[in-house]
């Protein structure tokens, strides 16, 4: 009678084992390269998720990929659950615009916003290079193909009418690649939107003479005027080595994007999970300090707001 009662009570803690982990819901979450704060943005939301997934039964991993063009394509092609995207390439995803032209995803949701990415160019000291203009003729890092920085890119140079045969050099090396390949002077300057302090660009400013270059004028007082979704942007002097002045450009902001193909118990727990720890979230990295929790679910959202982010922020009464 012991025996049987022991096998009847293995096998229903074996069945509600195996029953936990059938429940056990799995969220995908693209970044950017490992030296910049989308990585960042993405261990640090998984880190509070996979902390409540006794509760919640979610599971959170962030790998590191393209950046923002290519998790808008991977979340429509139903690769991953969520990723983060700069502002306007979610406008143009959402609209089927620019380079989503044909493209259009209007099962795009977002999530909420993050930090302001201003586009930065960072040159060598000896290019002599004081200005973007300057860039021309020089040896210019455009950006990783799928990233939002060499989709910006190719936004500010249609502004100005340039092409990439302006520069002597139009590389497109990875975000971990560029600042050695700048200082062992293969390269003039290179090019990042990305949120600050960056530790690629603390990289290249520690390894060789280097300073940040204003990105303004007419051009870009036009698209900034244009588009919603881009403001001027200032980046603080005294972040990097060689540059103790603020510096202006102009940006958008990093965002969490999803899918209506994502359940809303789902992003509810993600929505949830940074929150309600949002202290610890900021303290995750310097670019979050002076996140508003009211501010994120308005800024620079051009899809819908998903409904499990919505159901929250209802509950919480920062929308209506």
């Amino acid at each position: 009678m012991k025996k049987l009662l022991k096998l009847s009570l293995f096998a229903t803690l074996a069945t509600t084992a195996i029953s936990a982990q059938a429940e056990e819901k799995f969220i995908t979450i693209g970044t950017g390269g490992q030296t910049g704060v989308y990585y960042v943005v993405g261990q640090s939301i998984c880190q509070l998720v996979n902390r409540d997934t006794a509760k919640t039964q979610v599971k959170c991993n962030a790998p590191s990929t393209g950046g923002s063009v290519a998790n808008l394509n991977s979340i429509a092609a139903k690769q991953m659950d969520m990723g983060i995207a700069q502002s306007d390439w979610q406008f143009h995803a959402y609209n089927g615009s620019s380079s989503f032209e044909g493209k259009k995803n209007d099962k795009l949701r977002a999530i909420f916003s993050i930090h302001p990415e201003p586009f930065t160019v960072m040159a060598r000291t000896d290019a002599k290079i004081a200005s973007f203009d300057d860039l021309k003729g020089k040896r210019v890092n455009v950006g990783d193909p799928g990233s939002g920085t060499r989709a910006t890119m190719n936004v500010i140079l249609n502004a100005k009418g340039w092409t990439d045969k302006e520069f002597k050099v139009a590389s497109e090396l990875k975000p971990s690649e560029m600042a050695s390949v700048m200082c062992d002077n293969n390269l003039d300057a290179i090019t990042y939107n990305v949120g600050h302090p960056n530790g690629a660009l603390k990289e290249a400013a520690a390894s060789c003479d280097a300073h940040l270059v204003p990105v303004t004028g007419e051009a870009i007082d036009k698209l900034v005027a244009e588009n919603s979704y881009y403001a001027k942007a200032t980046i603080p002097g005294g972040l990097y080595k060689g540059t103790d002045n603020p510096v202006e450009s102009f940006g958008v902001y990093a965002t969490l994007v999803t899918s209506t193909d994502v359940e809303a118990d789902k992003v509810y727990a993600v929505v949830k999970a940074v929150f309600d720890n949002f202290d610890r979230f900021k303290r995750l990295h310097p670019a979050f300090e002076n996140l508003k929790a009211e501010d994120m679910v308005k800024n620079a959202l051009s899809a819908p707001l998903h409904e499990g982010a919505e159901r929250y922020y209802k509950e919480k009464g920062w929308i209506k």
